[in-house]
């Protein structure tokens, strides 16, 4: 009885394969997977806003039926205070959550990670016109709403 005989063929699909594979892996991460994660180009002035705009969580916001964000419907000016700052000094944690998710194509999702704490700020750089209702993830009575717009000059 003689051995059973393997083909070449087999052995130069399966480098065929390995080579092809290698070429999309090193296409996908050196080339299309930066590409599309890069941010967009965002004017200087956009990005370092004249002036800061801050928005309170005041004492007693906790309470229902209480003030809860001063100002509570705030409308910022992108490249004049569209950098946001949101002061908890309140004496319980809070959030800063989107009703519906909501993504700045420069600056990520919006929404602060986690609580913030008392005496702690969440910050957000706007760089696109938009408008967002926002609430308190632990307390959904308290409610604010952020207009972010083109400044006129």
């Amino acid at each position: 009885m003689s051995a059973p005989q393997t083909s070449h063929a087999y052995g130069i699909g399966v480098i065929t394969v390995i080579v092809g594979m290698s070429v999309v892996l090193i296409f996908y991460s050196g080339f299309y997977l930066p590409e599309s994660l890069a941010k967009p180009t965002v004017s200087e002035h956009i990005l370092n806003p004249e002036e800061p705009f801050v928005i309170e969580i005041v004492p007693g916001a906790v309470t229902e039926g209480n003030e809860s964000y001063v100002p509570n419907k705030a409308t910022v000016l992108l490249g004049i205070s569209n950098l946001v700052t949101w002061e908890n000094n309140d004496e319980t944690p809070h959030t800063v959550t989107p009703d519906h998710r909501t993504a700045d194509s420069y600056s990520g999702d919006f929404g602060s990670v986690g609580v913030v704490m008392p005496g702690e700020t969440f910050e957000f750089l706007f760089t696109e016109a938009q408008e967002i209702p926002y609430h308190c993830e632990p307390h959904p009575w308290m409610k604010g709403t952020i207009k972010i717009e083109k400044s006129r000059f």
